[in-house]
């Protein structure tokens, strides 16, 4: 009786943690469009990475001692991933928040498991059927439509925003990170490959962040831009990734999965709420599409059966 009390308690939980975990993530976003003025890019992501890597370390210190050599021999590996992850899909991330906007971010980034879902058939051969590569087509389609703000038929008289483009070079990015997962078997689990990624990550960064923190023009560091940091490293990065696990742990995969469609949602909902930032035609028609082609393009292949 009690143990299937726990069970039922976990279960209400995780259903519970199913809607907020993308409330989480778009936590970054908002991080992202406040930092300008406040915090270099490069360092407020060296100041999130550091300290997640800080506290998945203490909790997975004993298995990243007893996998340390095999961990130094793949040390390449999660420094590329921390390039990817923590460098790019980081700070990239807060330099194309200095001109665009947090749903636009939203938005670009919700195509990133499209890019995995085609990645995944062209690098890793998995299968691939027509109605996810209609999904691909749809989910894109939306992407250039927040992009282009909707001016198909004058993209000519379009005026591209820098930050766009930093921010599909991340969604790229987290596309590469999210496949070299899958490529690069390891022997650690969960939180210690993330931490063992965090301490690439903070490698990657470092003299980068050493480089803007030398700048004239460079913010002094104040209490707002420790809030920042620290907002960036407890909730997007180890609260969310840690709901998730729970979540998977106990639902199971592919329920859990569905929750990151509600991430774009949330994170234009936040950004309009939160920041004030105007609600175009363009973001809901480039949701319109993007939503449901992630959809299509993320479902397995499911194999016929045999008479």
């Amino acid at each position: 009786m009690f143990t299937r009390a726990v069970s039922e308690s976990r279960e209400r939980l995780a259903l519970w943690l199913l809607w907020i975990t993308p409330a989480l993530w778009s936590v970054n976003y908002i991080v992202a469009r406040t930092a300008p003025g406040v915090v270099a890019p490069h360092m407020l992501a060296l100041g999130r990475w550091a300290l997640a890597g800080v506290i998945l370390s203490f909790i997975a210190r004993s298995e990243l001692w007893h996998e340390r050599r095999s961990t130094l021999r793949a040390a390449w590996q999660y420094l590329a991933l921390g390039a990817l992850g923590m460098l790019v899909c980081g700070a990239w991330v807060y330099q194309g928040a200095q001109t665009t906007t947090a749903m636009n971010i939203a938005l670009i980034y919700a195509a990133s498991p499209v890019l995995i879902a085609l990645g995944a058939v062209l690098w890793l051969g998995e299968r691939f059927s027509w109605r996810q590569a209609l999904g691909v087509l749809v989910a894109m389609s939306g992407v250039f439509h927040v992009v282009v703000k909707g001016q198909w038929g004058a993209l000519g008289q379009v005026q591209w925003v820098v930050g766009d483009g930093w921010i599909v070079l991340a969604m790229v990015s987290w596309a590469g990170f999210a496949l070299l997962q899958k490529k690069w078997p390891t022997p650690l689990g969960s939180t210690a490959r993330l931490a063992a990624i965090c301490m690439g990550g903070v490698l990657v960064l470092l003299p980068f962040a050493t480089w803007e923190w030398l700048q004239a023009d460079t913010p002094p560091w104040s209490a707002q831009a420790t809030w920042l940091v620290l907002g960036a490293g407890l909730v997007p990065g180890i609260g969310a990734y840690w709901a998730y696990g729970f979540c998977q742990k106990v639902l199971g995969a592919s329920r859990v999965a569905a929750s990151l469609y509600l991430g774009p949602l949330y994170g234009g909902l936040t950004a309009w709420l939160v920041l004030g930032e105007s609600l175009g035609w363009h973001h809901v028609m480039g949701a319109c599409l993007i939503l449901p082609g992630i959809y299509l393009a993320s479902r397995k292949t499911t194999p016929t059966s045999e008479p």
